[in-house]
């Protein structure tokens, strides 16, 4: 008799978590944006806002966003497709810290093109909390 071991299938690659770490989406950012966990360092609110953006997820970009920079109205373009997210560099934002700064590349298409948002992000806690205060685009 054949010994025939059980393959496991490979994760599919949408149940990946779109911010790049590389979990799944149960494991890395669906806690966070369910809101039945708070990110613990500015890195990892800005990978949640990021999945948010994917997802839609206007709540979530409400309920982060620092009350005296937040929009009255937070819109989505439906022929923007996030592709992908690059942390190039983060500095304080730990779980001890006030403030925190992260700059990122997203990488996106819109109308067949394909293009970056490169920014540098400034997040404060707020109530405990960490928030997104302000962005200041860096360009390429």
């Amino acid at each position: 008799m054949a010994n025939r071991s059980k393959r496991r299938k490979p994760a599919r690659r949408d149940s990946q978590c779109p911010c790049g770490v590389g979990n799944s989406f149960e494991s890395c950012c669906q806690p966070v944006l369910g809101n039945s966990s708070v990110a613990t360092c500015a890195e990892q609110l800005m990978r949640s806002r990021y999945t948010a953006y994917v997802r839609g997820d206007v709540e979530h970009l409400r309920r982060t966003w620092h009350t005296d920079s937040r929009p009255d109205q937070i819109g989505f373009d439906s022929s923007v497709r996030w592709l992908g997210l690059r942390i190039v560099s983060s500095s304080d934002g730990g779980p001890d810290d006030l403030e925190g700064q992260v700059e990122f590349i997203a990488e996106f298409r819109h109308e067949h093109l394909s293009r970056e948002l490169h920014e540098l992000s400034h997040f404060v806690r707020q109530d405990g909390r960490w928030t997104y205060l302000s962005g200041t685009l860096i360009n390429n």
